[in-house]
């Protein structure tokens, strides 16, 4: 297949990925709440790079990625697209862009939430995943990888803060039982 083809599916899998974040959450609240800003945007600028790195160290236009690969990627999109939606569903209105709480905020348990503690971030991850075996060279795929991890966990741990600050033992068993964002791992 074509490496602009590719190109071009990928592009169609982010936008995809995007639009629940851009059109379906409640961007907008008029609520009171408390926001961590500094370890959000800390945490967000290494997510970005990590993403930023897997566009930019590209494969040579003479090897584009294998058939194995690219298979695997889509596997990687779909499963991404389909975290990232029901994440949002599920959310619902406590969804916000930066670390913070809601005066009203809720613990959510359910759906995606009932996998992993943050499925926001595994569905990223999982896009990051898909993006770094279409594009990215496998020497250079640690390097953006470890990027984007060290970004993520800035932000859970900050997150888990405040969850824990807020809904106290209940986010504690929380946090025990389910893993942060990826399954299986503690």
């Amino acid at each position: 297949m074509p490496s602009r083809t590719i190109s071009l599916e990928l592009i169609v899998c982010w936008i995809v990925w995007f639009y629940p974040f851009l059109f379906r959450a409640p961007l907008h609240q008029k609520r009171a709440s408390t926001t961590v800003s500094g370890p959000t945007l800390a945490g967000l600028f290494f997510e970005i790079l990590g993403i930023g790195l897997a566009f930019s160290l590209r494969l040579p236009p003479t090897s584009p990625a294998g058939a194995a690969r690219i298979a695997v990627s889509w596997l990687f999109a779909a499963l991404a697209v389909g975290i990232g939606w029901a994440s949002v569903t599920h959310l619902g209105r406590q969804f916000r862009l930066r670390a913070g709480l809601y005066t009203d905020h809720q613990l959510i348990r359910t759906g995606p939430y009932a996998i992993v503690r943050h499925p926001i971030y595994a569905s990223l991850l999982s896009m990051l995943l898909c993006t770094l075996l279409v594009l990215t060279p496998w020497q250079w795929m640690p390097l953006a990888l470890g990027v984007f991890v060290l970004g993520t966990e800035i932000r859970v741990r900050s997150e888990d803060r405040l969850l824990a600050s807020r809904f106290g033992d209940q986010f504690r068993e929380y946090q025990r039982s389910v893993p942060a964002y990826i399954p299986f791992v503690r």
